[in-house]
């Protein structure tokens, strides 16, 4: 149950980052500065009610997952999911909290879009790690 648990919270996080790539952090690029600021943070606060939930689930079932037994599929699940954490909280949060800010430059935001690919691939390999854990290597 806990592996479909997993399964279900990497597919949120998977469909929610491909949506931020392709859709949302390009989009920012089409708003003037004063609507930018404006949307912006309406959009941190209700993403946050979407990803804080499946970003806290996600790391407490892999924390449980590497209690239980430590593998390379349990290790390497805990140093991506620390790893997003960091990102997410060294790197992604300031840049967002500079465009609250004000600070709008194309530069900025085509930043934004470039360095986010690291954060889809890695929430991209989880995904496929977990699905290959529930429906090919009969739960690890």
């Amino acid at each position: 149950m806990i592996e479909i648990t997993r399964l279900v919270l990497d597919v949120g996080l998977l469909v929610l980052i491909w949506m931020i790539q392709l859709i949302v952090y390009p989009s920012f690029l089409f708003y003037t500065a004063k609507e930018l600021i404006a949307w912006h943070k309406m959009y941190t606060k209700a993403i946050a009610l979407i990803v804080i939930p499946l970003m806290l689930g996600q790391l407490g079932i892999i924390i449980y997952q590497v209690f239980l037994v430590q593998n390379t599929y349990t290790l390497t699940s805990i140093i991506l999911v620390v790893f997003l954490w960091g990102i997410t909280l060294l790197k992604f949060a300031p840049m967002h909290q500079q465009i609250s800010e004000g600070n709008t430059h194309e530069k900025l935001l085509k930043k934004l879009v470039q360095n986010n690919w690291v954060r889809t691939l890695i929430w991209t390999i989880l995904c496929a790690m977990s699905a290959t854990s529930v429906f090919f290597l009969n739960n690890l």
